[in-house]
């Protein structure tokens, strides 16, 4: 059986240590302002810019199935015309193991006199813009056509940016960099009219050497352009520079990118030992010999250093020839070490490792490596194991967008949706399906998730048009060695995935090949965590299975359309499948990666109630295609998926399987499953505005099962359904219930094996009162009470915060609620609300959770859905007082939130 054990890192901007020797020799710059934006390219470029030749789309696939069999790729001829292609494959030289397989650079600068990347191009007419910036987010959606699957948002395209680097003459000699956490893609980029280099893949990180063609003691010009394809997603991808940009200098003796790697070999409470690799290149023309120390760290929740060092790794004496690279191994036993591990049982201590590298005995490096000692491993019946303990997984997918913000990140906002899980129970998350931004993993190191860090949605074979199986023959092993080398040192990582529902799937040997060729990828860079690949199609019996450690099943585990509505259909259907893939692979974890796919809107309760537990979308049956929503009693899917109540029992059944991924945990844009004329999707536990829906209650009611906790649905004001059947379904974490109407008992009902909600399926509606008591083991154990709401009177706006800082990133999350004269909450108000802001801040964006709703979300004005909306708010950068919220609507008492503003730094 396999062990996996290691520690985690992350690489940080500048010092934060006391040295002896004052400053630090490496400076990174955040590029966040200072640029100016363009929509497309002018007339005449005539395509000359493109990276390659891209296959002509003879039909959308906007609205198939998620599950639908993806495609061979497309023939094009790829020497149609000239194109950058052969200019940008250098750029991942560096992230491709066999030097015969690197690529060389032609002669020349391509779009070197384009107007747009020269110096003296007067771009004082572009968009004045900060970074991360998305192009697309601001709207207006598009109303009709074939866009739902990508948000209905005009993501595609091309987009210029352009920005001054001033450099100064002291730093001739150095070596500087630009690094890109993101581009949304095809980035190419150019520097004083030179072509730098560029990266395909907009998801991954990725840097450009800009030494040879810098200018300094002068300005220098920096010209980006993207070229973001249509059809090239299932959901919103987003457009343009949508995480930071980063200018890095050094000494041209320097720890390589992404350097270091810390593993932890041995761990207990008494002692671990700590292993650091660090790579030294030296891009100067002479060779240089170094010495390599580190210091180990102890670090504070708000990552601060506490104290002195904990230990020292011994110097390592290093030579580095000119223009190559050299490593130094070194490692040593900390006793007693803070191990890092999931709440609410474990706790996320973290260390710093500070590498110091002297060339004659002066500092020309220091590095920090941020990284977390914990052990791991995946049992075959026991699931994860963290530091002795088995850690069932209790995790949601998430796409990268966030929501109003669209795709560009903000850590605020990363921040929010991670507390807002975590009140849930939730202690994992599965990027879907892409590197995440590498803030977010510093946060789920720091509030202790667990992660699975994938890499690929698509190899060679397509799933839409011009998705990145363009790119996947001559860019998967630099994407996904760049990932790894990011990534491998965060605690929280436990997983790797190198890729989902891929269609080499359905190809036997020739896509267990490809599978088999990742996977030794990832024990090259990372021999300490296993890999998987996330199947909804390949069987325990097929090669694609055995290439990879652990088993991630989507969907299988529950089965896939066995109702019998789908019999003689050509969709996938499959039988229940944990048991057979234990059967094959006694070896190997199992965990469901997808499951459940279940649907809702918020707050909207349509009638009759399925009788059953789990029961696909259709008119009449949870869902209404004239209104475009989902019933919120939670008893509906889409067609392949299951609601949470029958993956709950399926779970239970298998106790051996390692616990659960959920699609989704928030509702994201594009994939509008079952309407793909809406925005947003409608598979998330919690909406696109952040507001929980009632699934929430579901999960906390089996994920906290010590919170003393019950939810009552669906609402109480129904106006017209008097002596109506409507009925009434409970969420909590006891095992029996009473429920009343008006006082009047409608009976106790008591959890039976299997069994995750309590229903009341026969009452008949009157205004009033709902009330439950909960008990659990026979005795009280909490209650909740339901009132049906007057007319819609007033409004009350709450700050998620009453601080944030003044840099202009941190966000303020303004809820407002409509409520009646007593103020109890207005269910289904829709009463549209006018948003003010007084004071140094402004206001972002709004937004109310309706997949629906084709609002712009820089809109001060935004329809309350189902009584509520949302207003995200930040400040005015480096003003100080305090910002006032304000929220009006015809004929309803008006409210205000007030936060104040600091400039009290945090965590970086």
């Amino acid at each position: 059986m396999a062990r996996f054990v290691l520690a985690a890192c992350v690489i940080v901007a500048g010092p934060a240590f006391a040295s002896d020797a004052g400053v630090s020799p490496r400076e990174r710059i955040l590029l966040d302002t200072g640029w100016r934006f363009h929509a497309g390219d002018p007339e005449g470029v005539d395509a000359a810019l493109d990276y390659d030749v891209r296959p002509e789309i003879d039909r959308s696939t906007d609205g198939q199935d998620a599950d639908t069999r993806p495609e061979a790729a497309a023939t094009i001829d790829a020497d149609a015309r000239r194109v950058l292609k052969p200019w940008i494959l250098p750029t991942g030289n560096a992230f491709i193991r066999d030097p015969a397989q690197r690529h060389t650079r032609p002669p020349g600068h391509p779009g070197g006199d384009h107007p747009f990347v020269q110096a003296g191009f007067d771009d004082s007419g572009w968009q004045a813009v900060t970074v991360p910036h998305d192009w697309a987010v601001a709207g207006p959606f598009i109303e009709e056509g074939p866009y739902g699957g990508m948000g209905r948002l005009p993501s595609w395209g091309v987009g210029w940016y352009r920005r001054t680097l001033d450099i100064p003459a002291a730093d001739a000699g150095r070596s500087i960099f630009l690094d890109l956490d993101g581009a949304m893609s095809y980035a190419t980029v150019w520097l004083n009219g030179k072509l730098v280099g560029g990266w395909p893949y907009g998801y991954n990180a990725w840097r450009v050497d800009l030494t040879p063609h810098v200018e300094f003691g002068g300005s220098n010009q920096l010209a980006i352009r993207l070229d973001n394809p249509p059809d090239s997603a299932r959901w919103y991808p987003g457009g343009g520079l949508y995480r930071n940009v980063w200018l890095t200098t050094t000494v041209p003796v320097h720890v390589a990118h992404w350097g270091s790697f810390v593993t932890t070999p041995e761990v207990s409470e008494d002692a671990a030992t700590i292993r650091l690799q660090v790579v030294v290149d030296n891009d100067g023309d002479r060779d240089a010999r170094v010495t390599v120390a580190s210091a180990i760290h102890a670090l504070e929740a708000d990552g601060k250093p506490a104290g002195q060092a904990v230990a020292q790794i011994a110097p390592a004496e290093l030579q580095v020839a000119a223009g190559a690279s050299a490593t130094a191994d070194g490692s040593v036993v900390l006793a007693e070490p803070r191990l890092w591990g999931p709440p609410p049982t474990q706790a996320p201590h973290r260390y710093a490792a500070v590498t110091t590298v002297r060339r004659d005995g002066r500092i020309v490096d220091r590095y920090e490596t941020r990284f977390g000692i914990r052990a791991l491993r995946f049992d075959p019946d026991e699931g994860v194991i963290v530091n002795g303990e088995r850690i069932p997984l209790k995790g949601v997918n998430n796409h990268h967008d966030l929501g109003a913000l669209g795709a560009a990140f903000n850590r605020r906002a990363a921040e929010r949706q991670l507390e807002i899980l975590r009140e849930m129970g939730a202690n994992a998350i599965r990027m879907a399906h892409n590197p995440p931004d590498p803030q977010l993993l510093e946060l789920t190191d720091r509030m202790g998730f667990l992660v699975v860090d994938e890499i690929f949605d698509v190899w060679e074979r397509k799933k839409t048009p011009l998705d990145f199986h363009l790119v996947f023959p001559d860019w998967h092993e630099p994407d996904l060695r760049a990932m790894l080398r990011r990534d491998r040192n965060h605690p929280s990582v436990i997983l790797w995935s190198v890729g989902n529902e891929v269609g080499e799937q359905y190809t036997n040997e020739e896509g267990a090949a490809i599978g088999r060729r990742l996977h030794r990828i990832v024990r090259e860079e990372d021999p300490t965590r296993p890999t998987t690949a996330s199947m909804n199609w390949a069987k325990p019996d097929m090669p694609f299975p055995a290439a990879f450690d652990v088993i991630n099943l989507n969907y299988q585990g529950e089965g896939i359309r066995q109702d019998p509505e789908f019999e003689g259909t050509d969709r996938i259907r499959t039988p229940p499948q944990y048991d057979a893939f234990h059967a094959a692979f006694p070896d190997k974890a199992t965990m469901g990666s997808e499951t459940a796919s279940a649907l809702s809107s918020r707050g909207v309760y349509l009638f009759p109630v399925s009788k059953q537990v789990s029961a696909p979308v259709r008119d009449g049956r949870g869902g209404d295609s004239r209104i475009r929503q989902v019933s919120a009693y939670e008893l509906h899917a889409v067609d392949f998926g299951s609601t949470a109540d029958k993956v709950f029992a399926s779970l239970d059944r298998h106790p051996y399987v390692a616990g659960e991924f959920v699609w989704t945990g928030f509702d994201y844009l594009g994939e509008p499953t079952p309407y793909y004329d809406s925005r947003s999707s409608y598979s998330g536990i919690i909406d696109l505005a952040g507001f929980p829906k009632d699934r929430f209650y579901l999960y906390q009611s089996r994920w906290r099962p010590d919170l003393p906790m019950a939810h009552v649905l669906p609402h109480w004001t129904w106006p017209g359904r008097e002596g109506e059947v409507t009925p009434v379904h409970v969420f909590t974490s006891g095992d029996e219930a009473e429920l009343f109407v008006n006082g009047v008992s409608q009976g106790r009902k008591k959890k039976a094996p299997f069994e995750y909600r309590l229903r009341w399926d026969d009452v008949v509606y009157q205004p009033g009162e709902l009330r439950v008591q909960v008990y659990r083991d026979g005795r009280p154990w909490a209650e909740a009470t339901v009132h049906t709401a007057g007319d819609a009177e007033a409004l009350e706006a709450m700050p998620d915060r009453a601080a944030i800082r003044n840099d202009g990133r941190d966000l303020s999350f303004v809820t407002v609620r409509v409520l009646d004269a007593e103020g109890r909450p207005a269910p289904t108000a829709d009463d549209r609300i006018r948003f003010r802001v007084e004071g140094p801040g402004e206001l972002v964006a709004t937004d109310n959770g309706d997949p629906t709703d084709m609002t712009p979300f820089p809109s001060h004005e935004r329809a309350a859905f189902s009584g509520k909306a949302l207003a995200i708010v930040r400040a005015v950068p480096g003003r100080t007082g305090t910002v006032v919220v304000h929220a009006e609507a015809d004929g309803l008492q008006s409210a205000s939130a007030r936060i104040g503003l600091d400039a009290e730094g945090d965590e970086r």
